[in-house]
């Protein structure tokens, strides 16, 4: 609806909404937290490992520039010989890229943890629309990202440019130094350089930790209709869910009148309040609530009970009490045994009468009813 779409989203995110953009892949990253991990671990470890990885270089250098004239005019000699430069040049640099892996895997997972999606990776041909781009690019995220690059570059400028004043004298005096001292000191000026630019870049990270954190947030917030639409979806339709109800009750009515003509008695209102109790002396305890209903079902009791040659006997204050008191399929409550063994007493009575032809009995009258199961009345 038209109405639905001008609708602001500024409710949060429930949780099966959460749920979804998880599987879809929709999560909170910062590339530049990614880059800056990299970048810094990759300088500390330059700081750390530069000086040891400064003289096994020159080592390695030293060692395999030394090559004799019959290695050099023999084809299989050279293949061996840089097959040896590059496994040693390989284990040179191998701690340095084993903890540039970890970094790289790790980094992500700081913001927004682990996220498997197929979704996310499944190629999307409607962002190779060259028009739909230059809308992205000019577009809020476009600019705000623009502005980030830029802010990269003036920070990395001016930091760069600090540094150079600060290292130009060093820089230039390592021409004048002998060959060992000068790769070592290259090295220390090159990894301190490395860290202090690297370390620059936090300001950067964080701007964007918090604005990916909010822009997640807004992408993923909600309408009120969306969440009503969703409660829909997950709970179903109130239609729905009212015709379910109603079917659960007429599927209850229909057991329940399938035991009337089972029962031993119907005590009666007499019009309004029907219940169908019965008893089993086999089975022992107390008499059971079969049936129950008022107005409408209590007339339809009463006429299923007639055709089924159920006696009926009307006793408004008990056949209320009873109907308040117990539920369908219960025991009625101990209270209301003498006041139900009289029912039974002349429910027997009347069917021995009926068998030998005898004059019925009289119903009892002013069945008593204890105080505390008057509330209905």
């Amino acid at each position: 609806m038209a109405e639905d779409s001008d609708q602001e989203k500024t409710e949060e995110p429930t949780s099966k909404r959460l749920e979804d953009a998880q599987q879809k892949g929709q999560i909170a990253r910062s590339r530049e937290l990614n880059t800056f991990a990299m970048l810094i671990t990759s300088a500390a470890l330059f700081l750390m490992l530069g000086g040891a990885m400064g003289e096994a270089l020159i080592k390695l250098m030293r060692e395999q520039f030394q090559i004799s004239r019959a290695t050099i005019f023999d084809d299989a000699s050279v293949i061996i010989h840089f097959k040896q430069v590059m496994m040693d040049g390989l284990i040179l640099v191998a701690p340095f890229l084993a903890a540039l892996l970890v970094v790289a895997i790790l980094a992500p997972l700081a913001l927004g943890g682990w996220v498997y999606s197929l979704e996310a990776i499944t190629p999307k041909f409607d962002k190779m629309d060259p028009i739909k781009g230059l809308a992205r690019l000019f577009a809020i995220h476009g600019l705000i990202e623009l502005g980030k690059a830029l802010l990269k570059f003036l920070l990395i400028f001016f930091v760069a440019l600090i540094l150079y004043r600060r290292f130009q004298h060093e820089l230039f005096g390592l021409s004048a130094e002998p060959l060992e001292h000068a790769i070592k000191h290259a090295v220390k000026i090159i990894a301190d350089c490395f860290l202090i630019l690297s370390a620059s870049l936090s300001a950067v990270v964080l701007f964007d930790v918090p604005f990916q954190l909010w822009e997640h947030s807004k992408k993923l917030k909600m309408t009120l209709q969306e969440i009503k639409d969703e409660m829909k979806e997950s709970e179903g339709s109130p239609e729905v869910k009212g015709r379910i109800r109603r079917l659960q009750m007429e599927m209850s009515q229909r057991r329940m009148m399938e035991e009337v003509p089972k029962a031993d008695v119907i005590v009666t209102n007499p019009s309004h309040y029907a219940v169908a109790l019965r008893y089993d002396p086999e089975i022992g305890g107390a008499p059971m609530l079969v049936a129950k209903g008022v107005d409408l079902i209590a007339a339809q009791i009463r006429n299923l009970a007639i055709a089924a040659n159920v006696p009926l006997m009307a006793s408004p204050p008990l056949a209320r009490a009873l109907y308040y008191s117990t539920d369908l399929n219960r025991e009625i409550p101990k209270g209301l045994y003498l006041a139900v063994a009289q029912v039974l007493a002349y429910v027997y009575q009347l069917k021995t009468a009926r068998q030998n032809r005898w004059a019925e009995p009289i119903p009892p009258k002013d069945i008593p009813v204890p105080e505390e199961f008057k509330q209905g009345l």
